[in-house]
C-alpha cells in the first residue's frame, strides 16, 4: 500500500514539473502561429518563428491559406527587391525580433512585410493566453498609428482542417 501511494505522488510530482515546463515554453514566440487578418477575421498564413544565431527571431511563412475567392496567393508582386515576384512559401516576412529583457513575453523591434501590399513596417508582440495567442502591433514610426492582429499559436505547420488536393 506505501508503494503504491509513493509511486502515485512521484508520478504526480513528475506530471506537475511536465506540466510547468510545458506553460513556460509555451510562451515563447518560437514555433507555428496562424497569422489572422485584422480586418476580415480570416487565417491569412502559418509562419514558423526560429531563433537565429545572432538572438533575434525571424518568422517564415510554411502554409498559405486561399482567401475568400478561393485564391492562393503564391508570389509576393508587390515587394520590394530582392522580394519581388518570389514566392511566399519560405518567405521570411518578420526579422529582427528581440525579447524584451524586462518583460519575456515581449518581443520587439520587428521589421514585417506584408506580402499583400508589399509594406514594410515596425512591429512588436506579445505572447499571451499561457502561450496559446501572439497579440502583434505593426506600424510606422509611433506605434500609437498603427494596426494590431491577434495570431494563434498552432502545433504544425499545416493546420488539421487544411486538407490536400
Amino acid at each position: 500500500m506505501k508503494i503504491n501511494s509513493l509511486s502515485q505522488w512521484v508520478l504526480g510530482v513528475f506530471w506537475a514539473v511536465l506540466a510547468s515546463t510545458t506553460v513556460y515554453a509555451a510562451d515563447s514566440i518560437e514555433g507555428y502561429w496562424k497569422s489572422i487578418d485584422d480586418r476580415t477575421g480570416e487565417p491569412l498564413s502559418i509562419i514558423e518563428f526560429k531563433k537565429k544565431i545572432d538572438g533575434t527571431y525571424s518568422g517564415t511563412i510554411v502554409h498559405r491559406y486561399p482567401n475568400v475567392s478561393g485564391v492562393i496567393l503564391t508570389h509576393c508582386v508587390k515587394c520590394a527587391s530582392p522580394n519581388t515576384n518570389k514566392p511566399i512559401l519560405g518567405m521570411e516576412i518578420v526579422s529582427g525580433v528581440t525579447k524584451d529583457p524586462k518583460n519575456p513575453n515581449k518581443y520587439n523591434n520587428a521589421t514585417l512585410l506584408e506580402v499583400l501590399s508589399g509594406r514594410t513596417y515596425q512591429g512588436k508582440g506579445e505572447v499571451t493566453n499561457n502561450g496559446r495567442l501572439l497579440r502583434v502591433r505593426a506600424f510606422k514610426g509611433v506605434s500609437l498609428f498603427g494596426r494590431s492582429s491577434v495570431w494563434v499559436r498552432t502545433v504544425a505547420p499545416i493546420d488539421a482542417e487544411v486538407k490536400s488536393p
